[in-house]
């Protein structure tokens, strides 16, 4: 696993438009270089936020999108269009602008599918598989890029501090009982997230400083899951300066553009 570096912006603001100018540079040289391209979106507001400020560029029209696969990392168990869905949100704020190819948009299944949360993470976990190469080494795509917020409690996709799913060595996994509402989601796993080649933690607010410090440290996955929001070659943490506000400066590697 790569090693965390940091990059902090001057605000929310700043940090949701550049983390856009930096997924259509990436998407574009892997484009260039593959021919195709993976992303596993988040939700969350800065999440939100950094797919709307790709919609609103004209560079968004330097990437193909009838190219590219787009996963979720997470979802509430909620049924299709829900406003709480992070696929709605994506939708909403990209996905309905852009020229995406429906059978290379990989939605995790509601209620209204008639599956339970556990049959959904089954299912999802099947679409992984078989859209993993032989070259990826295991049952998950070698993501190009997945997207992660961050709560102030250091939870990432659903894996929230003390819960069996942070166990689970599945790609995709139901949550029950998560603190936050609604409380059933379908979540990848620790595993699936590190078997990216990037991971990019993006995180905005002082709230969540103290979360941030013990990612970047030695802390244990299980009370601290970004801790384990690694990818195989690169590991990114895009921060605003309120999140950035207790990092010592021992921990990663830090540039404020």
């Amino acid at each position: 696993m790569s090693v965390p570096s940091v990059v902090v912006h001057r605000d929310a603001d700043v940090l949701a438009n550049a983390v856009a100018a930096r997924i259509i540079t990436r998407l574009v040289d892997v484009q260039s270089a593959r021919g195709s391209a993976s992303i596993v979106l988040t939700g969350g507001t800065v999440g939100i936020a950094t797919l709307a400020a790709i919609a609103a560029t004209p560079a968004r029209d330097a990437v193909d999108w009838r190219r590219l696969d787009i996963w979720w990392g997470d979802e509430r168990f909620l049924p299709s269009g829900d406003k709480e869905r992070n696929e709605t949100g994506a939708r909403e704020a990209l996905l309905d602008h852009v020229d995406v190819n429906p059978e290379r948009v990989h939605v995790m299944l509601g209620p209204d599918s008639g599956l339970t949360a556990e049959e959904s993470a089954e299912s999802y976990a099947a679409e992984l598989r078989r859209a993993a190469r032989p070259e990826d080494h295991g049952p998950v795509p070698a993501f190009d890029v997945m997207l992660l917020g961050m709560g102030p409690d250091s939870h990432v996709a659903s894996l929230f501090p003390g819960m069996p799913a942070l166990y689970d060595t599945r790609p995709v996994v139901a949550v029950h009982g998560a603190p936050k509402p609604p409380p059933t989601r379908i979540s990848l796993t620790l595993p699936a997230i590190q078997s990216s080649r990037e991971v990019w933690v993006v995180a905005a607010g002082e709230e969540k400083s103290g979360a941030v410090r013990l990612a970047l440290s030695d802390s244990g996955h299980v009370q601290v899951p970004a801790s384990g929001a690694r990818g195989r070659a690169r590991t990114l943490f895009l921060l605003d300066r309120g999140a950035a506000g207790k990092i010592p400066p021992e921990l990663g590697r830090i540039s404020s553009p």
